[in-house]
């Protein structure tokens, strides 16, 4: 079966972070999008549904696996639900993962005090990589261009998208569905997609790894989704 590749990034930070592994995917023959989702904020909350119609509106036709980094793999289910009939596989990289059905918050109750901590008078906050130390964010990239090119494109977001509630339809997982991980922070969330039952899979690095092994991540996908 062809399918072609949903690549999914965090609001957080932008397409970029997806490039090199869409870039390796093409080149092994497979369609590969990035939707670019930088401006998803721009309106009035709830923000969710704009975020998964800009997503849906950029899928190719044809079986898709979606992928997703980060945080937006808590929307995976919405896109899942939005592109039924088409998704072959559900596909989480170092990301975010949503229960089985119910409801998921944007962030974690215990993580909102520092989400506050950083937000302006307007509520909105630094761009993601300002969140962190520069020895932190200088270890997550590749090389100066590819950080230059990221810190450039992350939106602000306001404090209130990490404070949404986001309904997750029913039997979004019943598709094929794996779980790669890179660092330690993601270790409980790959124990539980094993839990689950689905193929799980680390290649050892930090939280943005695919932009320093977009090769070994595309081959796990390919793999993957077949």
């Amino acid at each position: 079966m062809d399918v072609s590749f949903l690549l999914v990034h965090s609001p957080s930070v932008g397409p970029s972070t997806w490039a090199p592994v869409a870039e390796a995917l093409r080149a092994r023959g497979h369609l590969a999008v990035v939707p670019p989702l930088t401006d998803v904020t721009a309106g009035p909350p709830p923000y969710w549904p704009g975020l998964v119609r800009q997503v849906t509106a950029s899928a190719p036709r044809g079986p898709l696996a979606v992928v997703a980094h980060s945080n937006a793999g808590l929307f995976v289910p919405l896109i899942a639900q939005a592109l039924a009939g088409q998704v072959a596989a559900c596909l989480f990289v170092d990301a975010a993962l949503p229960p089985r059905d119910g409801v998921c918050h944007t962030a974690e109750p215990e993580h909102l005090g520092f989400l506050r901590s950083l937000a302006d008078d307007a509520g909105v906050l630094p761009r993601w990589t300002d969140w962190w130390p520069e020895g932190d964010v200088a270890a997550l990239l590749p090389d100066p261009v590819t950080r230059q090119v990221v810190v450039a494109e992350q939106p602000r977001l306001p404090l209130a998208y990490y404070q949404e509630e986001i309904p997750v339809p029913a039997r979004w997982d019943h598709v094929r569905s794996g779980y790669l991980w890179f660092g330690d922070a993601y270790a409980a969330l790959a124990g539980e997609a094993g839990e689950r039952g689905w193929p799980v899979a680390r290649i050892p690095g930090e939280h943005l790894h695919q932009l320093v092994a977009p090769e070994a991540v595309a081959d796990w996908l390919v793999a993957t989704a077949m």
